[in-house]
């Protein structure tokens, strides 16, 4: 595979990523806007905006260390920095973290998905547990004559 090939598709994969999750966001926040007439952006979806920037700012920030870790690099052989040679550099080793990234994020929700934690808030035992305290409550208020169901 030639070297404007792997640069191609690294960038088409990097971006295409990047472009997907942002876009998605974006459409999200829109459409929640829209059906839940919100006004205020950043007082309701700060959250989401604040990781994008964040996202953003470590990712140029990786870019430019990686910039100087590849010319180091490429003058200790002797050679001159090209920029492809860069880009394939910057992309493997943006997708090797964003790989181990989304299998721990994919391994996370596959696994929530089919398995509980005894207390946690995907668990239904916690619902389970207050629906039990509300039945002796309301069981002891009826007994007391004061509940919903005692005779008036």
């Amino acid at each position: 595979m030639s070297e404007a090939t792997i640069v191609a598709v690294i960038v088409v994969i990097g971006l295409g990523i990047a472009a997907v999750l942002i876009a998605t966001m974006f459409r999200a926040i829109v459409r929640e806007r829209r059906s839940a007439r919100i006004d205020h952006i950043w007082a309701n979806f700060g959250l989401s905006i604040s990781f994008l920037a964040l996202f953003l700012l470590s990712w140029i920030g990786q870019a430019v260390a990686e910039w100087g870790t590849y010319v180091q690099e490429v003058r200790a052989h002797g050679e001159v920095p090209a920029f492809a040679g860069y880009i394939v550099q910057f992309g493997q080793s943006t997708l090797e973290n964003w790989q181990s990234e989304f299998l721990q994020l994919f391994a996370f929700v596959v696994f929530s998905a089919i398995l509980i934690h005894h207390g946690s808030a995907e668990s239904r035992d916690g619902e389970d547990r207050i629906e039990q305290a509300l039945k002796r409550i309301e069981k002891r208020l009826d007994d007391a004559g004061i509940g919903s169901s005692a005779p008036s």
